[in-house]
Order: C-alpha cells, then sequence, then structure tokens
C-alpha cells in the first residue's frame, strides 16, 4: 500500500493481506457490539444475558462459519470474551430466536448495498428503472442423531429452512425469511416476503413462488413479476398465442391472459413460452413465464432473457457453501441451525463489499475472471486469527463512528494493493 494509514502493525497486514483487514474493519463499522445487542434485545423482547451477549455469539460463529476454527468448541476456547461454559454456550445458540438471526443479515446488506451503489460498482439492472430481486429456498440439509429427541428415530431431522432474496446488482443476500420447520413449504412463508414488496421491484422466480395471492400482491404494490407459471394455477386466454421471435434456448411465443388472486379479483398479464430446444432436468419440453411487465417496457424475448439469468442464483448458493461453513454440522436444533446459515449470509455479503471495493478499484480488469473468491477466502482462514492476537484492539478503532464517505476511501485504499491480481488469480481455464 502507497499510503501509510495505519499502525505499524496493521499496516503490515494491510499490504500483505489486505481482504483480511477489510472483513474485520467491516465488521467493525457495520456490526459494533453495541448494535448487535440491541438487537437481541429489540429482537427476543428479553436480554440475551447478563454473561453472554449476542456479539460475542456472533463473533464466536463468524470465526466457524469463515473456517478460521473448526467448531465452535474450539472458537469458545480461544476466545476471551466467553466467559461462561461450552454448554451455557451452546444453550444460548440453541435459543436465539430467529427474527433475531435475520436481524443483522437485513442490516448488513442495506448498509452493504450503500457502500457498493457509492463506490460505483454495482452490476448493470436487469431491468432499467427496477430493483431485480430474486427470492429462493434453502433447505438446512439433514443432521445426525446428536441431539436427544432424534436419538431414538432411524430418519435425520431437517434443522430449518430459509427463504433467501439475491440482489444480483450488488451480489448481496438482500433478505432472509427463516423457519424453524424444515419441511414446511416455502409458499408459507410468501407473506411474510410481500410485506417487503416495495413499488418498481422485479421478482424473479421459479414456480414455487407462483401463488394467485403472490402475485396479485405484486401487482397490487405497482411492483412488477417474472415467474414461472406453476401448472396448477388457473389463467384465462384473452389473445391467441404469437411467435415472439427465438433465442439460444428456443421459440419463444407470447398470449395475454387473465389472473385472478383468491378475492377473484382479476387483472391481466402476459404468458411468455419458451420452446425449448433441449428439455430440462426435469424433462420439461417447454417454460411457461408469467409477467405483468408491460410490451414496451420489455419484449417477450427480454423477459425469456431475465428469467435464464435467475439461474445464476444456484451459483450464488454454491459460493456460499463452498467459501463458508454456512451448514455447522453439530448444530441440530433449528434455532441454532438457522443461526448458523444467517451468520454465513453476513459473511457472504462482506465478501460481496470486498468483492466490489476491487471492482471499483481496478476499474479496467475482470475481477470476476480475475480474481479467485475461493483463494481470497482460504487467505483469510489463514491469516485472520493471527491479525487479530496480533494488532491491538484500539488500532481498529479507525473502523469505527465513521462515515460511509471515509469508509469507503479507507475500502478503496484497501482494494487498490494488487496482490489478489498478480498472486491470487483465478486458475486458468
Amino acid at each position: 500500500m502507497s499510503t501509510k494509514i495505519f499502525g505499524d502493525v496493521l499496516q503490515k497486514f494491510a499490504d500483505k493481506s489486505p481482504a483480511t483487514v477489510m472483513v474485520h474493519g467491516l465488521l467493525e463499522y457495520l456490526l459494533n457490539e453495541d448494535r448487535l445487542n440491541e438487537w437481541s434485545e429489540k429482537n427476543s423482547g428479553v436480554q440475551y444475558t447478563g454473561n453472554l451477549l449476542f456479539s460475542s455469539v456472533v463473533a464466536v460463529m463468524m470465526e466457524v462459519v469463515c473456517q478460521i476454527k473448526r467448531n465452535i468448541n474450539s472458537a469458545c476456547r480461544r476466545a476471551e470474551h466467553i466467559n461462561v461454559s461450552l454448554t451455557s454456550l451452546y444453550n444460548k445458540i440453541n435459543g436465539t430466536e430467529s427474527s433475531t438471526s435475520a436481524a443483522p443479515v437485513r442490516h448488513i446488506a442495506a448498509e452493504s448495498s450503500d457502500l457498493i451503489k457509492k463506490m460505483k460498482s454495482e452490476n448493470p439492472a436487469w431491468l432499467p428503472g427496477c430493483q431485480t430481486k430474486l427470492p429462493d429456498g434453502n433447505c438446512i440439509a439433514a443432521v445426525e442423531h446428536r441431539i436427544k429427541p432424534l436419538r431414538n428415530i432411524k430418519s435425520a431431522a431437517l434443522p430449518g429452512k430459509s427463504l433467501v432474496v439475491f440482489d444480483p446488482q450488488t451480489e448481496l443476500a438482500a433478505d432472509v425469511f427463516p423457519c424453524e420447520d424444515g419441511h414446511a413449504q416455502e409458499r408459507l412463508l410468501l407473506d411474510n416476503i410481500l410485506k417487503t414488496v416495495i413499488k418498481n421491484d422485479c421478482w424473479v422466480a421459479d414456480r414455487n413462488f407462483c401463488t394467485q395471492n403472490f402475485l396479485f400482491g405484486i401487482n397490487k404494490k405497482e411492483a412488477v413479476f417474472i415467474i414461472r407459471r406453476h401448472q396448477l394455477l388457473p389463467v384465462e386466454d384473452i389473445s391467441e398465442k404469437k411467435f415472439a421471435g427465438e433465442n439460444g434456448s428456443g421459440k419463444i411465443y407470447e398470449q395475454i391472459i387473465s389472473l385472478k388472486s383468491s378475492n377473484d379479483e382479476i387483472y391481466t398479464a402476459r404468458l411468455i413460452v419458451v420452446s425449448l430446444n433441449r428439455k430440462t432436468r426435469n424433462n420439461d419440453n417447454e417454460i411457461h413465464l408469467l409477467t405483468n411487465i408491460p410490451e414496451e417496457t420489455a419484449d417477450a424475448l427480454t423477459v425469456a432473457e431475465i428469467y435464464k439469468k435467475r439461474w445464476g442464483i444456484e451459483t450464488a448458493f454454491q459460493r456460499l457453501e463452498a467459501h463458508f461453513n454456512s451448514e455447522i454440522s453439530s448444530l441440530g436444533y433449528p434455532k441454532a441451525a438457522l443461526l448458523g446459515f444467517c451468520i454465513a449470509l453476513v459473511a457472504f455479503n462482506i465478501y460481496a463489499v470486498i468483492m466490489a471495493s476491487l471492482r471499483s478499484a481496478h476499474p479496467d480488469t475482470n475481477i470476476k475472471d480475475e480474481v479467485s473468491e475461493y483463494y481470497i477466502a482460504q487467505d483469510i482462514s489463514a491469516v485472520y486469527e493471527g491479525m487479530i492476537i496480533a494488532v491491538d484492539y484500539k488500532e481498529w478503532g479507525i473502523f469505527r463512528n465513521i462515515s460511509c464517505a471515509e469508509m469507503i476511501i479507507l475500502l478503496m485504499l484497501l482494494g487498490s494493493v494488487d496482490i489478489y491480481l498478480s498472486h491470487i488469480s483465478a486458475p486458468a481455464k
């Protein structure tokens, strides 16, 4: 780093492992102890504990999620801020309300989005004038029979599931809706998502989200949707199907149809049919898309292309699984498993800010192709613990209580270090 802005010890880490410094700097900036403990009290309705603060629990789990420590046990034993037994720590983790777990994700996403946009590092809008949102479900894998109620049954339990809303422009997990019933249908959580819909949203989703009330609710809020039609959703034809063009996936047709809510409120929409050149993995020959976007805003080919981009959400979940310990195997209780998953989303968003800072600092470089997130994650995992030991707590004060503009300056300075371009580049394809 050409400009010395930190103390001698922290400066060495900034020069050799800037992403590691950014991770902890962002934690200091976005997740200070007072704010975390305030969320805990507000969302749980009670004081978390006089001896164990929510911020301490988050700090321990963040180390496990980022693969700095192998498990909660090892993270707890080395943590100076944990002054209770391991059993007490697990009891607190197991009792954390899902609303408390989700709160940091939403906050981090909002603050991170502001940083990314002000760095002018967001991706182009999928639909001009609209904020695209990609909801999808994540079911935490079945666990072993560690918890007492499961020891006498043959099947493993699903500790929980979540609906995650991704923002492709900032590459953030913008929101999460956790559910402690791992076997529940995603549709049961749609009312919660619908409360967050605002004007000019563009919701792009698969057929699990295709319900009468969800579609109508989006339309009523002056937002738009591109959602794959579920075969059980009734539609009424208004016009004949007409050929609209052809793309790499196949021939595309469209027609005007009418939809109605469960209260029989009727509105018009478009049905886009993609006749595929190659069957899907579910052996489908066609994909039927429902949208309320006016034709003058997006023709049928554009609508089909936007939905095709949606498949990238699977890549986001794959990145989450590849870089983070998002499903901590020792957490079998639903509340605990969901807390672990939400902390992984927090880490995912912090990484998104790091990648955005690299894009902003190196505008002429294709960061997605030139820099490997995997190697950055490995670098952070290897360096983080030593950095925390070596750097005095007071030195991190530079990241606390600063303005957004000042934080962007620090991120840009750290992002300008070319170590990840010269030494940790993506493998050749």
